[in-house]
């Protein structure tokens, strides 16, 4: 079975194709559009960029289909960031689409894009079975103290509580760890977007995302969790309104605005040793996410394992060691050569908590989130035939 998968940011669309069987992804074919709506957007194929323009997310649809490599699929899977209380991944349906749409108010950057990627996907191939996959799927069942906001119940009972992303990341970590998964784990999601997730045998007890993917550590241009009482000084005397407000934390904030030049962690650590507030952009995203881990560490009683994924998580061993600094009352100790050489296992011999890096994959756990829901027999019923 061949599955699309789509990806819908709020700028940005990435398309992934899988070929699947049983317990097995392999994929042919990768290509994105960036910065959709935005000067200077263009494609990316199997890694090469080409600038043309881009309205919005379906007119770059539209071009992404024209490549060859997407002419042929089975299915079609899409991440959608935000789920609300759906448990577990779905055959797209007309009413399903209605109840993603009635969640656009929690996720207004996040839910539109999906949506239009549904639809044009629907308007060109209308045959073709679609499936959302949803981010926060992984964290239903989150302990009602982490799920809870100090706010009247009035507001809970609205749905403004907790949520938690990167769940089909996690649920591919949880996949990749395998028994190992057992006892205390925190599983450290470092990217543009960046959260952490507590584990207790491989369920989620606590995450640091909250109601939006805008809360939590420092992340590449969204600001992470703040005193409450700076946004109200902000409303108040910069005279913002929300949009301006929003486009502020999800856009202008992090490692960006710290450094007031980028958000890309390789270009910070470049310049980090020539530019100080470089570096102070790098070491307090650092500090923001060994913070994390120590409040999750609370949480969980203990750790026995602390695993990096994601581009940065994957990719900046600088980043790693940084955050691991100061961490040894957990028992973490690094391996400075396994650190640098940045795969599998990173902590030292004698390290009573193991450190790993392990590469993700969500576009995989779409794929089998959709082969699963269209074939499998003892949980969705009645079998596809894509012939």
């Amino acid at each position: 079975m061949r599955v699309l998968c789509i990806n819908a940011g709020s700028s940005s669309l990435k398309l992934a194709l899988y070929s699947t069987q049983a317990d097995t992804e392999k994929r042919l074919a990768l290509a994105a559009a960036k910065r959709i709506g935005l000067p200077k957007a263009h494609l990316e194929v199997d890694g090469n960029p080409a600038e043309c323009p881009l309205s919005d997310h379906q007119s770059a649809l539209n071009r992404l289909l024209e490549q060859p490599a997407f002419t042929e699929f089975d299915a079609v899977g899409h991440r959608i960031v935000y789920g609300g209380n759906h448990s577990a991944p779905e055959r797209l349906t007309a009413d399903l689409r209605r109840r993603i749409e009635s969640l656009k108010a929690l996720a207004p950057l996040h839910i539109p894009p999906a949506l239009a990627a549904i639809d044009a996907v629907t308007a060109w191939r209308p045959t073709v079975p679609q499936v959302a996959c949803f981010d926060t799927a992984f964290h239903v069942g989150l302990p009602d103290l982490a799920q809870r906001m100090p706010l009247p119940e009035r507001y809970h009972q609205r749905g403004i509580h907790r949520y938690g992303f990167h769940g089909l990341s996690y649920e591919y970590i949880v996949r990749r760890l395998g028994e190992r998964v057992r006892g205390r784990v925190i599983v450290a999601h470092l990217g543009n977007g960046s959260s952490l997730a507590a584990l207790l045998d491989g369920r989620s007890v606590e995450t640091t995302m909250g109601m939006t993917p805008i809360g939590g550590v420092m992340m590449g241009t969204r600001s992470g969790d703040l005193d409450p009482g700076v946004l109200i000084h902000l409303l108040r005397t910069e005279h913002l309104d929300a949009d301006a407000l929003e486009r502020l934390l999800e856009f202008e904030a992090g490692l960006l605005g710290v450094s007031g030049t980028t958000s890309d962690m390789e270009k910070l650590l470049a310049a980090a040793p020539c530019d100080p507030a470089a570096r102070l952009a790098v070491d307090l995203y650092a500090y923001s996410i060994r913070k994390a881990i120590g409040a999750l560490s609370a949480v969980l009683g203990g750790l026995d394992r602390l695993v990096f994924t994601a581009g940065i998580g994957e990719n900046a061993p600088a980043v790693r060691w940084n955050i691991c600094r100061n961490l040894e009352y957990l028992g973490i100790r690094l391996d400075p050569h396994a650190n640098d050489a940045g795969t599998g296992r990173i902590s030292a011999l004698g390290s009573t908590c193991e450190v790993e890096v392990i590469a993700t994959d969500e576009d995989a756990m779409i794929a089998r989130h959709t082969r699963s829901v269209l074939y499998d027999n003892s949980r969705f019923g009645k079998t596809l035939d894509p012939h």
